[in-house]
């Protein structure tokens, strides 16, 4: 369920997923893992940050051997 009456600038979890072309639980592992900080709202219903979305989708982010995406060079 989509909040109707959120304030400009600030997505929900799924919004924010959508805008990065990735699914939800990536945007709370970003959360977990300090590459995104909430903005406000609940535990169950965070909102974050148009800006610090974007800045998170862009971060580079830590791999790990035997972890899927780029080969390291």
């Amino acid at each position: 369920m989509e909040h109707i009456s959120l304030p400009p600038g600030l997505l929900t979890t799924s919004m924010a997923a959508r805008l990065c072309s990735v699914k939800p639980a990536t945007i709370r592992d970003w959360v977990r893992r300090g590459i995104l900080a909430r903005a406000g709202g609940t535990p169950k219903r965070p909102y974050y940050r148009v800006d610090d979305v974007v800045a998170a989708a862009f971060a580079a982010k830590p791999c790990r051997p035997g972890q899927r995406g780029k080969a390291a060079a």
